[in-house]
């Protein structure tokens, strides 16, 4: 396997075990991919729940340009509902996690097609 299918099983069991989601495989897979290099990297694959800045990027380059949502107040509660699912107490929020997350939210998969 290798390191970005590592990475693919490792986000596909964080849906199973701590958001409790039965991940779409081809879609997550297609996700991590859409992240790019920022998978290999500690700080770039984290989103920090508790960081404004962060959560603005969440919003504006991920929401806004690659899912092309318009900015609005859903897509701030939209991103804390994924970070709740996802478990505030846990530290590691993977951005392919997050990312996946929020495009079955706003049900965007045609995204990735």
């Amino acid at each position: 396997m290798s390191k970005r299918d590592d990475l693919i099983a490792k986000y596909a069991d964080d849906l199973k075990n701590k958001c409790g989601m039965t991940p779409d495989m081809d879609l997550l897979t297609k996700v991590t991919i859409g992240c790019g290099p920022s998978i290999y990297n500690a700080d770039a694959a984290t989103v920090s729940g508790s960081d404004e800045s962060e959560l603005a990027t969440v919003k504006n380059n991920f929401l806004v340009k690659k899912l092309g949502l318009s900015d609005g107040p859903e897509l701030d509660s939209a991103i804390a509902s994924v970070l709740e699912t996802y478990g505030k107490s846990n530290r590691n929020k993977y951005r392919a996690v997050v990312y996946y997350m929020l495009t079955k939210h706003f049900k965007k998969e045609s995204a990735y097609n």
